[in-house]
């Protein structure tokens, strides 16, 4: 069974971090620079949320604010149910479908480990099935 320790592992800890008084459009220009979806919202070291494409639309656009006079840190996504390195990457997959979310903080000893997103688990799921088929053709054939 799949871990979240193998999806870090295959990509990577790296996350791009900003602060919560930097404003959406510098972030949405990091995004854009980086070619990736969300920004970890940190303090001290201290993981507080991540905000997402989907935050701008719906807690900037849609209510006609101003990306360029809004700060990240009113309109990140806080309620993460946290995951380890040790749960699996069905679990994940569950909690995401369940919370309709895309993105997990992965926090160990309390501090953040990593982020995994929807992409990270179905890569994984597929990464994992086709080695299954592998293993199974080569016990067919010998």
């Amino acid at each position: 069974m799949r871990k979240v320790s193998d999806i870090l592992n295959r990509k990577g800890n790296r996350v791009t971090t900003v602060t919560v008084s930097t404003t959406v459009i510098e972030a949405l220009q990091i995004m854009s620079n980086q070619n990736i979806g969300s920004v970890v919202v940190m303090s001290d070291n201290t993981f507080l949320g991540i905000m997402t494409e989907r935050d701008y639309s719906r807690k900037v656009i849609l209510k006609g604010r101003h990306s360029s006079d809004t700060p990240v840190g009113e309109i990140m996504t806080k309620d993460f149910p946290p995951v380890r390195l040790t749960d699996s990457v069905e679990a994940c997959m569950q909690l995401m479908s369940d919370h309709h979310i895309r993105y997990l903080p992965v926090i160990e000893n309390g501090q953040l480990a990593g982020i995994i997103s929807i992409n990270d688990v179905v890569t994984e799921t597929i990464s994992n099935q086709e080695e299954t088929i592998s293993h199974l053709q080569n016990y067919i054939q010998s």
